[in-house]
């Protein structure tokens, strides 16, 4: 049980340290004397609570009224991660108290959560911008059409694992949630679907990061898509999306141009072709690379590319990627351009690396 073995003693024995260790006083601001532990000041204990592991705030928050309303009221971030057993239990008991969450992580080990929770979560916490529902294999349709009604400003979602969601649901929520910035859906293989993709693109234009890995129905269709309706797209995962071909790179290359993370492992229909898109159509954004490089910035434009496992790229072309963009590194330590599995990419190599392995005869000798 949480909390179990914090007793009224110890509360009490924790309070006279910290009256020892400010002084002896005791004395608060206007000339008030605290008495006792429930006589902290709003202020300091949400400081102390914002000091102490999310278990410990739920324990705090049972001490007494003052601080339940105290702490339930101030809370905006907690983390459930750490319940191994009756997870579904403890939302229902903790989302009616703490209605001011807006960040809630429930990833788990195995399944514990439940639609009911989900319900909940929605019913009380309208605030919520940032949940983790990841693993929750229980879970059905209905979460999703909670959330929807109940959590209009989520901006960070991850569902991943959720096997169960179907893509009308997925649908249905990105008509109410539009400010999604962050989408998991890695392994949601019936969620993540064109049809789904379609209406992220449609509803949700200010998505940032997306990640689609191994959700093997997803074809260049619904890439397409989200290249036109999401043109602040990021970060995009789509390892182990065998279907998409090299319109779907391109059609990112020509729109998204501040994409910064691709990856394309084990998309093994993407050819050269897709590889010189990236190297031109993004240059010619209107945050120009080359203008960036001479400034002496060089985060515009790719930072990762994982290729590894498209057998169909040959060396000239991914070498003009990499040297294109200068966060694109192959050099050890700074692996930011993946190609493993891919044995006749070997020649690839980033600026740094050349440099490195350059003969030392070959370098200029310093000044003396």
């Amino acid at each position: 049980m949480v909390g179990q073995g914090i007793r009224t003693e110890d509360l009490e024995l924790c309070f006279q340290k910290l009256l020892v260790l400010g002084g002896g006083g005791g004395k608060m601001e206007g000339g008030a004397v605290m008495t006792g532990w429930k006589d902290l000041p709003m202020e300091l204990l949400l400081r102390i609570v914002s000091l102490v592991d999310d278990r410990t705030a739920i324990v705090a928050a049972g001490v007494c009224t003052g601080w339940r309303d105290v702490i339930c009221l101030g809370l905006t971030q907690l983390s459930l991660s750490w319940c191994k057993n009756n997870m579904n239990n403890l939302v229902l008991s903790v989302a009616p108290k703490f209605t001011k969450l807006q960040t809630l992580i429930l990833r788990q080990d195995r399944p514990q959560l439940e639609d009911n929770a989900v319900e909940t979560i929605a019913n009380c916490c309208h605030d919520m911008q940032d949940l983790d529902l990841s693993k929750s294999f229980k879970l059905s349709d209905f979460s999703l059409y909670a959330l929807a009604h109940g959590c209009p400003n989520l901006t960070k979602l991850n569902i991943s694992g959720c096997s169960a969601f179907s893509d009308s649901a997925l649908a249905y929520l990105t008509g109410f949630c539009r400010n999604i910035k962050y989408l998991n859906l890695c392994g949601c293989v019936r969620t993540a679907t064109d049809k789904a993709l379609q209406a992220i693109a449609y509803n949700c234009s200010q998505l940032q990061s997306l990640n689609l890995g191994w959700c093997d129905g997803v074809t260049d269709v619904g890439v397409t898509s989200l290249a036109y309706g999401c043109p602040d797209l990021r970060v995009l995962d789509l390892c182990g999306c065998i279907l998409i071909t090299d319109e779907s790179v391109i059609a990112l290359a020509n729109r998204c141009h501040h994409l910064r993370s691709l990856d394309l492992y084990y998309c093994q229909n993407i050819t050269d072709r897709a590889m010189y898109s990236l190297a031109n159509s993004l240059v010619k954004g209107k945050h120009n690379l080359w203008k960036s490089v001479k400034s002496g910035y060089n985060n515009e434009g790719l930072m990762n590319l994982n290729i590894s496992q498209c057998t169909a790229l040959t060396p000239p072309a991914v070498q003009v990627v990499c040297d294109s963009f200068p966060a694109l590194h192959t050099c050890p330590g700074r692996h930011s351009l993946i190609i493993s599995g891919c044995l006749n990419l070997t020649s690839v190599h980033c600026a740094c690396a050349i440099q490195a392995h350059r003969p030392v005869s070959a370098l200029p000798h310093p000044a003396h």
